[in-house]
């Protein structure tokens, strides 16, 4: 298993239910040297699927490495994004939500 496979497997124990109360979104990650996943966040459940969303309300562009370092804690996301790390198409506000319900 690859270090990014890891990073979104850890996702789902890292998940923050509290932070997901009311909320209902859809998270694509669209990262560039490796394959789509979306993460479908309602109420306070969260699954992550393999591809792509047909209708996800945000859309997170980037590398692995960006990804991991996002979720390790290593990679601030907002540097990230004034960096051009990161790109965001949707409601780039819910990207603010990530390090709330996927805490480092």
């Amino acid at each position: 298993m690859s270090k990014l496979e890891k990073v979104i497997d850890s996702m789902q124990t890292k998940f923050n239910a509290n932070a997901a109360s009311g909320l209902d979104l859809t998270f694509q990650f669209s990262v560039e040297d490796a394959d789509a996943f979306y993460v479908e966040v309602e109420n306070d459940t969260c699954h992550i699927n393999k591809g792509e969303h047909s209708s996800p309300s945000v859309v997170l562009k980037m590398t692995s490495e960006t990804l991991i370092g996002l979720m390790d804690g290593s990679v601030n996301g907002m540097q990230a994004f004034m960096d051009g790390k990161l790109a965001a198409e949707g409601d780039i506000m819910l990207a603010t939500k990530l390090g709330e319900l996927f805490p480092a």
